[in-house]
């Protein structure tokens, strides 16, 4: 059996772009059961490049357009994923051309 998705903190978004943006961070609220699931929806038409990290500084460096291999994590346009990463990480992004808007939401289940 699976559990549907259900938020534990407030969603953030940003800007993905050719320059990556200042990372965000996506908490838990206080009090809530942590498991450090992530909804990610890319609401855009060009494939962003994730960046992730347990700091702002990580997650901008492994933001980087994949050609052969990297640290990054292809969200594809209008695609909205679930993930597992720690808790209370920081997301950023960038794309090869055009920018999109990513929303991220931590949050339990699938």
């Amino acid at each position: 059996m699976t559990t549907p998705f259900a938020q534990s903190g407030k969603s953030v978004a940003f800007t993905a772009a050719t320059s990556a943006p200042t990372a965000v961070q996506a908490s838990n609220y206080e009090g809530t059961s942590l498991s450090g699931n992530y909804r990610i929806c890319n609401s855009g038409t060009v494939v962003v490049f994730l960046g992730i990290g347990r700091n702002a500084t990580e997650a901008a460096a492994n933001a980087s357009v994949l050609t052969s291999s990297a640290n990054c994590l292809p969200i594809l346009p209008g695609a909205i994923e679930v993930f597992s990463f720690g808790l209370n990480s920081y997301f950023t992004g960038i794309t090869s051309s055009g920018t999109a808007v990513v929303y991220v939401t931590p949050g339990a289940g699938i």
